[in-house]
């Protein structure tokens, strides 16, 4: 057995090749497909807030938690199985990788059909529930019953693009993400400004974008590098399930958290924002157009850590724990050079920004700014906490992910968002944000150090192999 996977980690260019070749090679497509991603949310949000204006831009917001949703059922699937994959495949079980990737792929398809029946039949309680006020409704519900349709697709397809990704077809994840985009940026304009279908044509601009990239997501199930998969493969197991899930979790609940914050913060911010002078619907169109802003800056952060995580989970499966632990110090370098770049942005550009997304009277747009600069002050730290509980689920250790995760968004996040407006109104709001990223950064340190010494005492055992 100890041969067979010396003989693995030999033949993959993950067990021996240089780490910053890697990364990169890895990282930049996942980015990319990171990026495309986002820009679903971000296009419909520009082409609406110039043809509806910000009402629009508000009943996108309120149903973006579906999306958030929609993407944690993804990352529980497609990660816990990917990381899986790795780890199989740097241990040399061929076989188990197999299974692994069969049972993923059944996951994906199940659950996304099963959520877009719950969708749409608990779609007005769950808007309301987000925090759609009586003018925002409307809007919001147009475009969710669209939207939803196309939930069955954006799972497959982000499952898939992990899969592939972890199988060394980075470029292909990427193609599957970027074929879906275009098609969504091209149909936006035309259904919203020429044929005048308002939010409802964004919808379906989305879904059909969905449809193009689904399709060549799954065409990729014949096209795996290192497997060939059977049909007794794709049986779903309820052993392999959980095994699968617990490694997707940290990735999971992060999303989730994501929209358990932005349900707390879009009705915190409506009733906060009718005592003060903006009124409900600005800080909610508000809030919408900075969580959109910042998911660009996450795309960079995730797709770094997606892009890192074939490479550390093959490398911990065959027992290179220095090159697991150089993966990691150039994954957060990296993020922090990014980051810095956000920052400035948000900071001494936040204005052009904004403008992006449409008109809007002046309160507008300085609630908006300020919203931007309080609420994004620590953003330079951030991705650390993510870029951590996905090593976590990387290596196997789930439960450290699971609590990485569920830090910045769960633990401080929402408490500080209920607890700091009742001494500083809906100021205390935007100062939640920080105050959450910066002891979620300590935390991490903590849990980080501990690990990293870990490994070294695991390769300082290691008997070192003869030439």
């Amino acid at each position: 057995m100890i041969e067979l996977q010396q003989t693995e980690t030999a033949q993959n260019p993950l067990g021996y090749k240089s780490i910053p070749s890697l990364l990169k090679g890895f990282a930049i497509p996942s980015i990319i497909a990171m990026l495309v991603s986002s820009l679903y949310n971000i296009v419909d949000q520009i082409f609406i807030g110039q043809g509806v204006g910000y009402l629009g831009n508000a009943a996108t917001n309120v149903a973006y938690p579906l999306t958030t949703v929609c993407l944690a059922i993804a990352l529980l699937i497609g990660i816990g199985s990917a990381s899986r994959f790795s780890l199989y495949l740097g241990a040399g079980e061929t076989g188990k990788a197999e299974k692994v990737v069969g049972t993923g792929i059944s996951m994906m398809a199940v659950s996304g059909i099963l959520y877009a029946v719950l969708v749409e039949i608990f779609m007005v309680p769950l808007l309301t529930a987000f925090g759609a006020t009586e003018q925002v409704m409307p809007y919001a519900v147009t475009y969710s019953r669209i939207v939803a349709l196309g939930m069955p697709f954006l799972i497959v397809t982000n499952g898939m693009s992990n899969l592939a990704r972890a199988d060394g077809s980075p470029r292909y994840s990427m193609t599957c993400m970027l074929i879906g985009a275009v098609i969504n940026t091209i149909l936006d304009p035309l259904f919203i400004f020429v044929f005048h279908l308002g939010v409802a044509g964004a919808a379906w601009a989305t879904i059909i974008g969905q449809f193009f990239s689904f399709i060549f997501a799954v065409l990729y199930i014949k096209k795996f590098k290192n497997i060939r998969l059977k049909k007794t493969d794709f049986y779903l197991q309820l052993k392999e399930c959980a095994q699968t899930a617990s490694l997707g979790m940290s990735n999971s609940l992060n999303q989730v958290a994501i929209t358990f914050v932005q349900i707390v913060l879009n009705n915190s911010l409506t009733y906060y924002g009718a005592l003060s002078e903006y009124g409900k619907e600005i800080p909610l169109a508000a809030c919408g157009i900075v969580m959109k802003t910042n998911a660009i800056l996450l795309a960079f952060i995730i797709g770094i850590s997606q892009g890192a995580q074939p490479i550390i989970g093959f490398n911990y499966g065959a027992r290179q724990y220095d090159r697991v632990r150089k993966t990691y110090r150039l994954a957060v370098s990296a993020n922090l050079v990014i980051s810095a770049a956000g920052f400035i942005l948000f900071q001494f550009f936040p204005y052009y920004i904004i403008a992006l997304f449409g008109t809007g009277e002046p309160a507008y747009f300085e609630f908006s700014i300020r919203f931007m600069r309080i609420f994004l002050f620590m953003v330079i730290i951030n991705g650390v906490q993510l870029l951590s509980s996905n090593f976590f689920a990387a290596i196997g250790k789930p439960v450290k992910g699971l609590v990485l995760s569920m830090t910045r968004q769960v633990i401080f996040l929402i408490p500080l968002v209920l607890i700091l407006p009742l001494f500083f109104g809906l100021d205390g709001i935007l100062f939640a944000g920080p105050a959450a990223d910066s002891i979620a950064f300590a935390v991490t340190v903590i849990l980080i150090m501990r690990e990293m010494k870990k490994m070294k005492i695991l390769q300082a055992e290691q008997i070192p192999d003869t030439p």
